[in-house]
């Protein structure tokens, strides 16, 4: 049989192809007896080309369509879509023998049942490196693109121009990208083979498009690109100050950022220098003393003799005044140091609330608003709280409330202070000022918010989730409702949060006869 030849309009001529191969395969001729070429591009002046204005819908809603279907001949054969996902992208490559490999495996697809289940096959394996490879070089094409800005005349708005050499023929393809990321942004992309111009919508020149208009132009040359500007004066001085020699793999940068690209990256030009000098600097900064890191919390300030941190003067006896005896004790957890979170805290958050309060709730300790603000509940986890005794109809001025522990323990990250939960021996050494608020207030009876609270108040383990919505004892005769904290709450699951919420409200609830005969 006489060589077929086949003459596409371009190199990504994929509906041409598509075409051709529909009639090849109906006429049943063999790979073997096809030639394929591709016609010159159109020479011509940058961006004088005859091509309509570019709808970027259109690229996408093409490929849908195209998608959509797999039948390739007028025989009605049928191949996986995935195929026609792989040939739209293999035809961007730059290897001439792409289409004389995409339409042989078709062929073989239509003839060949069990290649579809062959995925060691050498035809199927090249076209999905092919494939790969164009998908790689349109990934750094958008990463690697650097634009420059320069004024043409006769309009006030600039323009954005870059330089970049694809290796495949990738350009149009990767055209959607830069216009849905810089749609308000005059811009130019040249290669060597095409060319790209955005135009936004109501900038000179334009179409008058709700978005704007892309066109194409014929390849540029390296020296029409614009020269170094401002702006890129200062993005080098930021990549040389985050440059971290101690993090240096050079086998993996250059897998990111192949060699081939460097020339056109304003950046590349410090990686030699940065490098050479990489190993030096990470000597200097293992010999250089530790940094002491600046305290974000002003210190407070302890009493002079050390013997007496944490209690009240021998000489001072705390007032028989309930009120004023509260006054004083949280005067005096100012300058705890019994165990180490009130050195680092803010200040300690003492209770609050009426003596002869029918409820004393108590929780595990402050958190970052309540130790910023000196005040126990205030938080997102008090919030909850009050939401909570609003929905019970209790009012807050009848509870006394405070926590088992006194300071915000914490550990930081950067700069935000994480709660963490304090160690037993911690609680055991604030036991006395909550044994102290329970001296002055005199409550009813208790609510322990949470296992710490309820450890504290009853002295033994307690298995909060077995234990909840019960009351117990405590060594003094007081009874103990025993229920979570919320900060549980906004913990779980938000699908679950109503659920657990209604819960937590039918717990507290056995309190309400206290609140209301106290009320």
């Amino acid at each position: 049989m006489a060589t077929q030849t086949v003459t596409l309009d371009g190199d990504t001529d994929w509906s041409g192809f598509r075409h051709e191969a529909r009639t090849l395969l109906a006429r049943q001729i063999p790979p073997e007896d096809v030639v394929w070429h591709t016609r010159a591009s159109a020479a011509g002046d940058l961006f004088a080309s005859d091509d309509p204005a570019f709808d970027p819908a259109s690229v996408e809603d093409a490929s849908s369509s195209r998608r959509s279907g797999a039948h390739v001949g007028a025989s009605a054969s049928v191949v996986p879509p995935a195929f026609v996902r792989l040939c739209e992208t293999v035809v961007l490559h730059e290897d001439p023998s792409r289409f004389g490999l995409l339409y042989r495996l078709l062929w073989r697809l239509v003839h060949e049942r069990g290649l579809r289940n062959d995925p060691l096959d050498a035809d199927r394996v090249h076209a999905q490196h092919m494939a790969q490879a164009v998908r790689r070089d349109m990934h750094k094409m958008k990463a690697f693109v650097r634009f420059r800005s320069i004024v043409e005349a006769g309009n006030p708005e600039p323009v954005h121009v870059a330089w970049f050499e694809p290796v495949h023929h990738i350009v149009e393809a990767v055209a959607p990208f830069f216009v849905r990321r810089f749609t308000q942004m005059r811009w130019v992309i040249l290669t060597p083979e095409r060319s790209l111009r955005w135009e936004p919508a109501g900038a000179s020149g334009t179409s008058g498009t709700v978005e704007g208009a892309l066109s194409f132009g014929p390849g540029a040359r390296r020296q029409d690109a614009p020269p170094a500007d401002a702006g890129e004066a200062l993005w080098l001085t930021y990549y040389q100050n985050i440059f971290n020699p101690a993090r240096l793999k050079l086998a993996m940068m250059q897998k990111e950022m192949p060699r081939r690209y460097w020339r056109n990256l304003p950046e590349a030009e410090l990686i030699t220098p940065l490098t050479i000098d990489a190993m030096a600097r990470s000597g200097r900064m293992i010999e250089a003393p530790p940094t002491v890191p600046a305290r974000r919390i002003e210190v407070v300030e302890s009493l002079a003799s050390p013997a007496s941190l944490s209690l009240i003067p021998e000489e001072t006896q705390l007032s028989a005044d309930p009120v004023e005896a509260l006054a004083q004790l949280k005067d005096a957890t100012q300058r705890c140091r019994e165990c180490p979170i009130g050195a680092h805290a803010t200040q300690s958050v003492f209770g609050e609330g009426p003596v002869r309060a029918a409820l004393m709730v108590v929780g595990e300790q402050p958190g970052d608003q309540e130790d910023l603000r000196g005040r126990p509940f205030v938080g997102p986890a008090g919030q909850l709280f009050d939401r909570a005794i609003a929905d019970l109809g209790w009012p807050r001025e009848a509870l006394y409330v405070t926590n088992a522990v006194k300071h915000f323990k914490f550990e930081l990250r950067g700069k935000r202070r994480i709660h963490k939960t304090p160690a037993q021996q911690e609680v055991a050494a604030c036991l006395h000022w909550l044994e102290s608020e329970k001296a002055q207030v005199q409550p009813q009876a208790l609510v322990a918010l949470g296992a710490t609270a309820a450890r504290a108040l009853l002295g033994r383990p307690v298995a909060v989730m077995k234990e909840r919505g019960q009351w117990h004892t405590d060594a003094q005769g007081r009874q103990v409702l025993v229920t979570l904290h919320p900060s549980a709450l906004l913990r779980a699951d938000p699908a679950q949060h109503e659920e657990a919420y209604g819960a937590w409200l039918r717990d507290l609830a056995l309190a309400s006869s206290l609140i209301h005969a106290a009320a």
